[in-house]
């Protein structure tokens, strides 16, 4: 769930030319569009698909829907020429998500403050349970091993104490690899601000890390 696929940089360098035909009205490129950054999607789903829904809904599912919708809604994205592709095809997605959350979970939902809403769509956050997952992840050796327990919890425990908004960050810039400028937008930030609680809540969580390991 948590590996890292293709460079985002490299991913958004490729799709300039197939964004510039899209908005020159060629929609026949969305399908590559979409598969370039099909994996940074994946990684997105990943970290908030609602955990009771694991082994309900399968991520490429959502992902096929996400697909589907962008179809149905790319005059959305070409009404908005300021806004990047991914930051767009990443709200797609996320509605797809609260779609899935509202026809499986129904009254089950988790509370409107553990979300973020960007343009009238509501983004679920990343749980600190899943984001302690993948940082735990990096201990692979036999002799870290069992160190995973306590890793996750004292991680998901510093998670947990950040302010919701910098961990919020901190998912989008180090798990899903936004650019400063495309979080900035995400959550509707001055872009020194989502740097400076990017800065901050790094800095903790490398503090919390470096006394477990």
């Amino acid at each position: 769930m948590c590996g890292r696929g293709r460079n985002r940089v490299d991913t958004a360098t490729e799709a300039e030319p197939l964004v510039r035909r899209l908005k020159d009205g060629d929609r026949s490129v969305l399908g590559e569009l979409f598969g370039l950054y099909r994996e940074h999607l994946r990684r997105m789903v990943d970290l908030r698909l609602d955990s009771r829904l694991n082994g309900r809904i399968d991520t490429s599912d959502v992902l096929q829907d996400a697909y589907l919708d962008a179809m149905r809604r790319v005059d959305h994205f070409l009404k908005k020429p300021d806004m990047p592709f991914h930051v767009w095809l990443r709200l797609v997605a996320a509605q797809t998500i609260v779609d899935c959350h509202r026809q499986h979970l129904g009254a089950q939902m988790r509370d409107a403050g553990q979300e973020q809403r960007l343009e009238q769509t509501v983004v679920p956050q990343a749980s600190s349970v899943t984001l302690a997952k993948c940082l735990a992840a990096q201990f692979e050796s036999p002799s870290h091993a069992a160190m995973r327990h306590e890793v996750m919890t004292q991680v998901e425990r510093a998670l947990d104490s950040m302010d919701p908004l910098d961990r919020e960050v901190l998912a989008l810039r180090h798990f899903e690899e936004l650019t400063n400028d495309e979080v900035a937008a995400v959550l509707n930030l001055q872009k020194s601000a989502a740097s400076n609680r990017y800065v901050r809540a790094l800095r903790r969580l490398k503090e919390e890390l470096a006394r477990i390991q």
